[in-house]
């Protein structure tokens, strides 16, 4: 019995040492966690560099971000199943210029052209798939163009642009092709994506392609970047070689005088602070301009959640792109 004794009061003193070691060591790490971060110089805005490049890096603000990639290449594949494979053809030249078709079964439908993200290095076809069904269920034909990324082409995003813009031209030029109605051509992006398709509204349509100026009738840009000197400053200049000139180029709001359509802009409220305010801003200016803006703001909702939305008739990005195209 006395053993049994000892042996209690040996094991009740080690666990009170041990979980007053815990206890200091938990606070030690509390502490630490808490102290600030030094403020470094101011980059942009009120943002040091840290806080600049990880308000360009989703991985900061999305912890589900690799979960959700996941799930979009799973769902697309269910969507295959569901649809059948989409028709597949060359809109240019280079074996990254092709495209995926997901017809409906009306006759001279609307169009709408899918540009994925991908921070401009990443992303296919075949998994953005995803919200096929919400626009062929609709009677509208869903389009998703392959290109080339950032990577590939050494750093230069102009290839990018010109070869979204090609796949655009290309719909406009072959809609009968595929049962489209050419003159109901509308764009959808979602973040590097949604850049991509506000450089397709500043297209000049008549000088580049001989097409009409209003080739595209409206947008619905998720979760973009409208201006590219903040996203120059950030540590996306590793990968990009920005220029002043493609910066200007590239830089949807500053050439709003080339857009001739509504366009519908949304982001969730979990995003990074800079994804929020680029939406902000290019619908004050597109506003300021006169031009038809509507701005969707989206509660609790990060980066790649509000995209995933877009398969949903009834979430924020599905049903805006389905009402700007008057099928809401």
């Amino acid at each position: 019995m006395d053993n049994d004794r000892n042996e209690g009061e040996l094991m009740s003193r080690r666990t009170v040492i041990g979980a007053a070691a815990a206890t200091v060591v938990s606070a030690g790490a509390a502490a630490e966690q808490a102290a600030p971060r030094p403020k470094g110089p101011r980059v942009w805005l009120d943002m040091d560099q840290k806080e600049l490049d990880d308000a360009y890096d989703q991985s900061v603000y999305a912890p589900n971000r690799d979960q959700l990639s996941k799930r979009r290449a799973s769902e697309s594949e269910r969507v295959r199943a569901s649809l059948g494979q989409p028709r597949r053809v060359a809109y240019g030249t280079t074996p990254y210029e092709m495209l995926d078709i997901y017809p409906t079964s009306k006759q001279n439908a609307p169009i709408v052209v899918f540009i994925h993200g991908g921070a401009w290095r990443a992303g296919h076809a075949k998994d953005s798939a995803y919200g096929a069904e919400t626009f062929v269920h609709a009677g509208a034909h869903f389009l998703v163009p392959d290109f080339i990324n950032v990577i590939e082409s050494g750093g230069d995003l102009m290839p990018m642009i010109e070869q979204v813009r090609g796949s655009v031209a290309w719909a406009a030029r072959n809609a009968a092709t595929f049962g489209g109605d050419p003159d109901r051509i509308y764009i959808t992006g979602h973040s590097s994506g949604a850049h991509l398709g506000g450089c397709v509204l500043i297209t000049e349509w008549e000088k580049d392609f001989g097409l009409p100026r209003d080739t595209v009738k409206g947008a619905t840009l998720c979760s973009g970047m409208y201006d590219l000197k903040p996203p120059r400053l950030s540590k996306r200049s590793e990968y990009v070689k920005f220029t002043d000139a493609i910066e200007d180029a590239l830089s949807t709001q500053r050439h709003l005088d080339r857009i001739n359509c509504p366009v519908t802009l949304l982001y969730g409220t979990l995003e990074t602070p800079e994804f929020q305010r680029q939406s902000r801003e290019f619908a004050a200016a597109l506003k300021t301009a006169g031009k038809p803006v509507r701005l969707i703001v989206a509660e609790n909702y990060n980066h790649f959640e509000i995209g995933e939305t877009l398969n949903n008739p009834y979430g924020p990005f599905g049903r805006a792109a389905l009402e700007m195209m008057s099928l809401g």
